[in-house]
């Protein structure tokens, strides 16, 4: 018998596979439909800081937006009649998720700015939320600001949010900056229980009939597990928390991927909208077959076995086997 069970951020897991945050994990049918196919755990839809500022500002919201980081997205939410009631129904949704489901959920904020929010995350831990993974939108387009200056913004969201809460934190980042590998050491070792690699963007297109942006490639495609697995390899057995994958894992075997590198658990969404959420099980009997067929009878026997550390090569995660593709060279 096979023994997919793991441990993310403290929790136990039945499984390395988590339902990532998005349109699938807010409504309560389909945060039961994830757990009848058997995902590990799952990450509700991301609650936004402007939802949460915008409620404790509703007065004083055209006074202060200007001084916002991004003050487009509060005209949005300025527009957005429906988002009055969004935070009362996000504790709503937490309280029935425990209730009528078996897996630890975490709760999600996607967040820009460590200002007056972060008393909101204690409010989360108070409805129920196994632990909260806080989306840190930090794009290097603010050419005011230093890539040090940046970069703070993570150091600043933790530490106002661990003030509020005492549930296990997960920060999911993106590979926006000057020197990764030692952002990624110096976040693990702030306190946090767990990094997710990475957060994915929607991509801007442009309509040259209709002249105006569009969004794009809003789906991850399988290609896209490169970037994730090997920062993971890379990182895994030098960080001082979980590490999880996300981003182009679309098969149990990429799953197995991820794993080998080091990550503790995955998370996944575009498969879920490509293939359904009963896919789910097909993934896990995909690594149960492929546990078999290695000789491995629990997810921790083979975890971290082709990291950087572990492999012959390390630098072809460095270099990324440059001089085979590009040279000719073996």
């Amino acid at each position: 018998m096979t023994d997919l069970s793991t441990t993310y951020l403290g929790l136990k897991l039945r499984n390395p596979v988590i339902a990532a945050s998005s349109g699938l994990t807010l409504n309560i049918d389909d945060l039961i439909a994830l757990d009848k196919s058997g995902i590990g755990a799952i990450v509700l839809k991301s609650i936004f800081e402007e939802e949460i500022r915008r409620e404790l500002e509703k007065d004083q919201f055209q006074m202060n937006k200007d001084s916002f980081i991004y003050p487009e997205t509060m005209d949005f939410y300025d527009d957005f009649n429906a988002v009055d009631d969004s935070l009362t129904k996000y504790l709503r949704t937490i309280r029935e998720a425990k209730e009528k489901t078996s897996v630890p959920i975490i709760a999600s904020i996607n967040c820009v700015t460590a200002e007056k929010w972060p008393y909101y995350a204690g409010v989360l831990q108070d409805a129920g939320a196994d632990a909260l993974e806080l989306n840190v939108f930090a794009l290097p387009t603010n050419f005011n600001l230093t890539a040090q200056e940046t970069e703070q913004l993570y150091f600043d969201i933790i530490e106002q949010v661990k003030k509020e809460v005492t549930i296990p934190i997960s920060l999911k980042i993106s590979f926006y900056s000057s020197n990764l590998g030692s952002l990624i050491k110096r976040l693990t070792e702030s306190g946090i229980s767990g990094l997710v690699l990475f957060n994915r963007f929607y991509n801007p297109d442009i309509d040259p009939d209709a002249l105006k942006i569009t969004s794009s490639h809003v789906f991850s495609t399988p290609a896209e597990i490169s970037l994730p697995l090997r920062w993971i390899a890379i990182m895994s057995g030098r960080v001082q928390c979980d590490l999880a994958a996300s981003t182009g894992i679309h098969d149990g075997i990429s799953v197995v991927k991820q794993l080998l590198a080091g990550a503790r658990a995955v998370e996944i969404a575009s498969v879920l909208y490509r293939k359904g959420i009963p896919y789910v099980a097909e993934m896990l009997k995909d690594m149960e077959q492929w546990m078999n067929l290695k000789g491995f009878s629990s997810v921790d026997d083979f975890r971290g076995k082709v990291n950087q550390a572990s492999v012959k090569d390390p630098a072809a995660f460095e270099r990324v086997q440059f001089m085979k593709y590009f040279a000719g060279k073996e």
